[in-house]
């Protein structure tokens, strides 16, 4: 019953983006305007041509979009929360959970659509995977599993604040540092060395490091690992705070 209820409220925020075009934006013109930007605007300074950045900076697009989507996450329990649909859901004879988790694997599957999106456009663009299907395929999984594991720092700071806007303000203090601040963009070897060992333990660069070894070759064992890692730690940290702070607050 509670797998059939997820399901349907999964269903429920997927069919709610012909209602929110600016949700279609987040997951869709969004991606795409910022690959178009990095690309052609810092291509050819970076790395001599916008095909050859888009080589090396497709993967830290793709983690960067992920890490801001999964503000979305919270953002959207927060307004569900604060408009009350919570509470006639609650009345229903469905599992407690399955709102959360209905919310959860919705963006999940958004995050799917979101990365695909960018590898389509990215190979229009000229970007090509040189490892074949099953290292690209493991790419988008652990991209998948990395987003399901961050998306829970979103859904504590919708439990915890009273407004939709304040996740985003949280979303873009955290995420803008950790984002520019990583191998997502440009090459730690060109950055001052007293950011470089925050450079290299960060996050966000682990995980562009393993998507950019699984799609163009590279280190790719070392940099999986530590992202699988990265997403347990997120996952064990967060996730047990958030349903705590979930029953509390619902």
């Amino acid at each position: 019953m509670a797998v059939r209820n997820t399901a349907t409220l999964a269903w429920r925020t997927l069919v709610q983006i012909k209602h929110n075009p600016m949700e279609l934006m987040d997951f869709s013109i969004q991606p795409v305007m910022f690959l178009l930007l990095f690309t052609f605007v810092f291509g050819g300074q970076l790395a001599g041509s916008p095909a050859e950045y888009l080589q090396f900076a497709l993967a830290g697009i793709i983690v960067q979009n992920l890490l801001f989507a999964t503000m979305n996450t919270g953002v959207g329990l927060n307004t569900d929360i604060s408009k009350g649909v919570f509470d006639r859901l609650r009345s229903l004879p469905i599992a407690r959970f399955a709102p959360l988790a209905g919310r959860i694997v919705a963006d999940v599957l958004k995050q799917a659509w979101a990365i695909l999106l960018l590898l389509g456009v990215g190979t229009l663009l000229g970007f090509r995977i040189t490892t074949g299907p099953l290292p690209a395929l493991g790419a988008v999984l652990l991209l998948l599993g990395f987003a399901l594991a961050a998306s829970w720092i979103s859904v504590l700071v919708a439990m915890l604040v009273d407004e939709p806007d304040k996740v985003q303000i949280f979303g873009f203090v955290l995420i803008f540092p950790i984002t520019f601040a990583s191998s997502a963009f440009v090459r730690p070897e060109t950055m001052p060395g007293w950011l470089q060992g925050f450079v290299r333990i960060n996050p966000t660069s682990v995980l562009s490091d393993a998507v950019r070894g699984l799609l163009t070759g590279g280190p790719v064992a070392g940099p999986v690992l530590q992202s699988v890692l990265w997403a347990l730690v997120l996952l064990g940290v967060f996730a047990p705070l958030s349903v705590r702070a979930f029953r509390r607050r619902t």
